[in-house]
């Protein structure tokens, strides 16, 4: 799969204990010395620099032998899966480098897990054979991929228009103003088009630790959501696609940050137990049900699927962690009144039993009317004898305009918190559904139905009221149809959006367009929204540009050439092993000029190439002058 596997199944083959009769590799025994420390292994490993620097740690002036992580590749699907080893049962289990033996967690078991996928579709349409960078033996190609990248076309979008005496912009004459953006400002809000996992690795030069929300509405991996990716392992590339991704959004919550998931059943059990592994179990806070359908689908045969799921982690569960409470509802507040005319306001009551049945707190009261009551069969008072006196003589317990009912603890208004705190069960009342969702986006674009699957409003709304307040930072690397950053600016947030799907184009940008201009859709009545705002949008700068026009320019005596170069490269085809190029050299010289140059720009296209801001200043790259003010702007700015 990978010519770093060649080397070293030839470094391990230069020792003859570790060569069968029939020259294969004798993976067992290589295990074996490998959890003995045997010497002679560990001096054929560090003779070998690319094995050096992948399996020993420095400590001091002392080279410390990892042999959990040298174990588990030699153990892997990937390495040599055909040949004879005795520990076949121990294959992909292992967590926190320690095989699953030896620990009690609950670990996902999924082919790629310890790989990269760069996931570079940017088309609905577009299907592709993803490139998984084993971790050990490609940490050259994962580096390079996700070191910081060099921003292009950055544009900044603000409003115009006259005010009126009170200095607030009048609706009718909001229009959205574009200029070139040559500098990125500590409070700019950010759209990013380009592949997320780069942007996010990206985006951590200067937002570590700063991001106080993130929602997330991946591809659910259900067949019929775009995510079209290698269909023998779909499950497990999606895996390793969400694992990627959220290893370096973690990165970027702050410490009192939160991180909401939505996703269907389909995946929501592997999810839980694949973001209890990189989060951590004790950070999950509560699964939230949502309520996406009202009406039942008849042409089912078994269920019909009414309900998503939002997973909801912070990145610190401490004792003192608390979420932002709903405001009170109209109706919450119109439960209380003062029928006894109270000096202290409006109040309602509350239970004053409870069960089980504590004994101590089983007695007598005698009602005003004179009635003596007892707690239900199987419960017992709330309170003490001595604190049920205080209480009533503090006139906190009420017993009925008559005087002859059961008791019951008086609860004041202004003694409850001004909110309350979310339940777990969101209605479509309470949120929104789908078919709102989708009615709102046809109100932006005049009835055109421009995105399948968008969430509501009103459902955004919820998730940024309880984790974050005005001006903090909100993230989305699966922007979609913008509906976090509607939300966001509609609630003066601070975004950050991430989107590497064309439609950024035509759906994501525009919409963003059309709230700042005052549109009225979603919560924008409910929170006054009269337009405003701003945001930069950027883009990875591709390099894969300039190999395209050389492709198509090339003739037959130069594009072998051109593809030698290519195939050297190894972001574009670091799978082909010696022997497998050899073959494909044969194949490709049998194609006519116009299908060798077809094979070649797609290979390039579908690489997705991004210049590295540490190349900004390499000429072969020709990066515009703005490009370099405007990166070094966001890069620089923070050291």
């Amino acid at each position: 799969m990978n010519n770093n596997f060649d080397s070293l199944i030839n470094l391990l083959k230069a020792d003859e204990r570790y060569v069968a009769e029939d020259g294969n590799l004798l993976k067992a025994k290589v295990y074996q010395d490998a959890m003995m420390m045997e010497e002679n292994l560990l001096n054929l490993l560090l003779s070998q620099e690319e094995t050096k620097e992948a399996f020993f740690t420095k400590v001091g002036n002392t080279l410390v032998f990892d042999k959990y992580e040298f174990a588990w590749l030699i153990n892997s699907k990937e390495f040599l899966p055909d040949s004879y080893t005795a520990y076949t049962n121990k294959i992909g289990l292992a967590t926190n480098r320690k095989f699953i033996s030896q620990a009690d967690d609950v670990v996902l078991d999924f082919p790629y897990k310890d790989a990269v996928l760069a996931g570079g579709q940017d088309k609905d349409d577009q299907k592709r054979d993803e490139i998984m960078f084993h971790s050990i033996l490609a940490r050259e190609q994962i580096t390079n991929m996700l070191t910081p990248k060099v921003f292009t076309n950055a544009k900044r979008y603000t409003t115009v228009g006259d005010k009126d005496l009170e200095g607030k912009l009048i609706q009718e004459t909001i229009e959205v103003k574009e200029e070139l953006a040559k500098e990125f400002k500590e409070d700019d809000n950010l759209i990013i088009k380009g592949n997320n996992l780069i942007a996010l690795s990206s985006l951590l030069e200067r937002y570590e630790g700063k991001v106080k929300l993130i929602y997330i509405d991946p591809p659910y991996n259900t067949g019929s959501d775009s995510f079209g990716y290698n269909d023998r392992f779909n499950h497990s590339t999606w895996l390793t696609f969400m694992k990627n991704r959220l290893e370096i959004a973690w990165k970027l919550l702050n410490d009192d940050g939160t991180i909401w998931i939505s996703i269907d059943d389909y995946e929501s059990h592997y999810l839980k137990v694949l973001a209890d592994g990189i989060f951590g179990r004790d950070n999950f806070l509560n699964d939230i049900v949502w309520q996406r359908a009202f009406a039942p689908v008849n042409l089912k045969k078994t269920f019909s699927k009414s309900h998503d799921y939002i997973l909801v982690y912070c990145k610190n569960n401490s004792s003192k962690k608390e979420l932002n409470s709903l405001p009170r509802k109209e109706s919450m507040l119109n439960t209380y009144t003062n029928p006894d005319n109270d000096p202290r306001g409006d109040w309602t009551s509350d239970n004053f039993s409870v069960g089980p049945a504590d004994e101590s707190n089983i007695y007598e009261i005698v009602t005003p009317s004179g009635r003596i009551v007892l707690p239900p069969e199987g419960r017992s008072w709330l309170y003490s004898k001595m604190r049920y006196e205080e209480l009533l003589a503090d006139h906190r317990v009420w017993f009925g305009v008559d005087g002859n009912a059961v008791p019951r603890y008086k609860r004041f208004l202004s003694e409850v918190k001004d909110g309350v705190v979310a339940e777990t069960l969101w209605t479509y009342e309470e949120v929104g559904h789908n078919q709102e969702a989708k009615k709102e986006i046809k109100n932006i674009f005049d009835g055109k139905a421009v995105f399948r699957t968008p969430k509501p409003e009103r459902l955004l709304q919820r998730i940024l009221t309880i984790g974050s307040s005005e001006n903090d930072l909100v993230l989305d690397f699966f922007m979609g149809s913008a509906t976090a950053q509607a939300v966001a600016m509609k609630m003066k947030r601070r975004f950050i959006g991430i989107e590497q799907m064309d439609y950024i184009h035509t759906v994501s940008v525009p919409r963003l367009h059309k709230v700042m201009e005052g549109e009225q859709g979603g919560i924008s009545k409910e929170v006054h929204w009269q337009g405003g705002g701003s945001f930069v949008y950027c883009e990875l700068k591709e390099d894969g540009q300039t190999l395209i026009e050389a492709i198509q320019a090339s003739d037959e005596n130069t594009i072998g050439k051109i593809k030698n170069y290519i195939y050297q490269d190894e972001r574009i085809v670091p799978y082909l092993t010696a022997q497998e190029l050899e073959t494909v050299d044969n194949e490709f010289e049998h194609l006519d000029i116009k299908d060798k140059k077809r094979v070649l720009i797609e290979l390039v296209d579908k690489n997705k190439l991004y210049v590295s801001y540490s190349s900004i200043d390499d000429e072969d790259y020709d990066v515009s002058d703005e490009d370099k003010s405007f990166s070094h702007s966001f890069y620089e700015g923070v050291r």
